[in-house]
């Protein structure tokens, strides 16, 4: 019988690793969820394990591994680069575990923490947190699948995860969203993009071209003046627009009309308020306990980042290419 199953007549213990500018926010919604109790934090910076300390009342370590086989549940919110090491310890450990995203950063490493989690009998989903914002809007619940794409998620530079390109930082929030609506595989990707503050790129754009004909563009930048998120969905029958900033969605429909001919009806629709972080952790908890799916499971992680390194490899191919023209 799995952890979780004989843990839902019991409280869970959780903690988290990595308690910086993500973290914390996963610290406090734990502690705001009946039947699981945070035990600790862990991050290497004295002053986090300070501020956790006193925000939290929890005990704060400086090493993760002093947690190992203390808790039932993890959240994994490091730099991306300790993803994978992490994870599989936790889930040798006996921990189920959500990982912020990427699930890794590299797909060997994520294809083996799921085949892990698979034979240890372990929850292991993925913070994709937009797929929860997505959900929403109510288009994932949609039968129809879409012909053209294109999303735009731009912001202010913070310095934070630079040590992974805006592919993975950004980008593979709307890969994955588009991957959970788009049932074909990815024939060609296209991508240019440059680095800017960072030795990563920081800017960055994609055009995906899928088996059953559907086109996606991803624009992703870390280096923009102002916050931007959205999202333009073509269907055979619809034009969808979707603001994440201002929570809209708007759907131009075509529609018989009363005298036969077809007719355009506009419907503008708010996207449902909710705190994705605390839906997608009492997700993971509902997981655990055994009563329901991940929404974002391991497999679903390990896709979204498939395509970001075939993006990264198109990237790199463009850059190496302008590199020897200015070298001509």
């Amino acid at each position: 019988m799995g952890l979780h199953t004989i843990r839902d007549r019991g409280t869970l213990k959780a903690a988290v690793i990595g308690a910086g500018a993500f973290g914390r926010h996963h610290a406090s919604k734990y502690r705001g969820i009946d039947g699981v109790e945070l035990i600790a934090v862990a991050d290497p910076c004295p002053e986090v394990r300070k501020t956790s300390l006193a925000n939290h009342g929890v005990h704060a370590v400086a090493d993760w591994r002093d947690l190992l086989g203390k808790v039932d549940l993890v959240s994994v919110c490091s730099p991306a680069v300790t993803h994978a090491a992490i994870v599989r310890a936790f889930l040798n450990a006996g921990a189920n575990v959500l990982v912020e995203k990427p699930i890794a950063t590299s797909v060997e490493e994520a294809d083996a923490l799921i085949a892990l989690a698979r034979s240890a009998g372990r929850v292991l989903t993925v913070g994709h947190q937009e797929r929860f914002v997505f959900a929403g809007t109510g288009l994932l619940d949609s039968r129809e699948v879409p012909l053209d794409i294109s999303c735009w998620r731009m912001g202010p530079w913070t310095g934070r995860s630079a040590d992974v390109s805006v592919v993975l930082d950004l980008m593979i929030h709307d890969l994955d969203v588009i991957l959970s609506m788009v049932p074909s595989a990815v024939r060609a990707v296209e991508a240019v993009g440059v680095p800017v503050l960072s030795s990563s790129v920081d800017i960055a754009n994609a055009r995906l071209r899928f088996a059953n004909g559907c086109i996606a563009n991803l624009t992703a930048s870390r280096v923009s003046l102002k916050r931007e998120r959205k999202m333009r969905i073509f269907q055979p029958d619809a034009y969808l627009a979707v603001d994440y900033g201002e929570r809209r969605v708007r759907i131009c429909r075509r529609e018989p009309g009363a005298d036969g001919q077809a007719a355009l009806v506009l419907e503008d629709r708010e996207v449902v308020e909710a705190d994705a972080l605390e839906t997608e952790i009492d997700a993971f908890v509902r997981a655990v306990r055994g009563r329901a799916a991940p929404l974002v499971s391991g497999w679903d992680g390990l896709r979204a980042l498939e395509v970001a390194h075939v993006i990264r490899e198109s990237l790199a191919t463009e850059v190496r290419a302008a590199q020897v023209a200015r070298a001509g």
